[in-house]
């Protein structure tokens, strides 16, 4: 699910246990550094925004920040707020499952709305 839209990038839900979204391009560059300027510039800002609010709105115990373009020929970026609790946790949320995870954490829901926000007025 796409929560926001410009003419230079897309951010979307990854449906997890843990708030997790990415930012994606909307043109097909393979790497970052192939980025023109101003879609880079939409990056970090974008990274920056989601990271702090995922902070100040979750309180996790680290922000995971990954960018993996084996299978998908967009740059783009995976945000993840990670907690101690969580399923996977210290491994990445592609490795070995550390335990059954029962979270209690703020509505993922009102943060994304909150988020889309925020990126509206950039």
């Amino acid at each position: 699910m796409t929560i926001y839209k410009n003419d230079l990038i897309n951010i979307q839900i990854e449906k997890s246990e843990i708030p997790w979204l990415k930012i994606f391009t909307n043109r097909e560059y393979k790497e970052f550094s192939q980025c023109p300027s101003d879609v880079k510039e939409q990056i970090l800002r974008a990274l920056d925004v989601i990271e702090k609010e995922m902070l100040e709105y979750f309180n996790p115990e680290k922000i995971n920040i990954a960018s993996f373009g084996n299978y998908v020929a967009h740059v783009h970026f995976h945000i993840m707020a990670r907690f101690k609790e969580d399923s996977y946790f210290p491994e990445s949320m592609w490795g070995i499952k550390q335990r059954e995870a029962e979270l209690n954490l703020p509505s993922f829901d009102e943060f994304y709305k909150k988020i889309s926000k925020i990126l509206q007025k950039l």
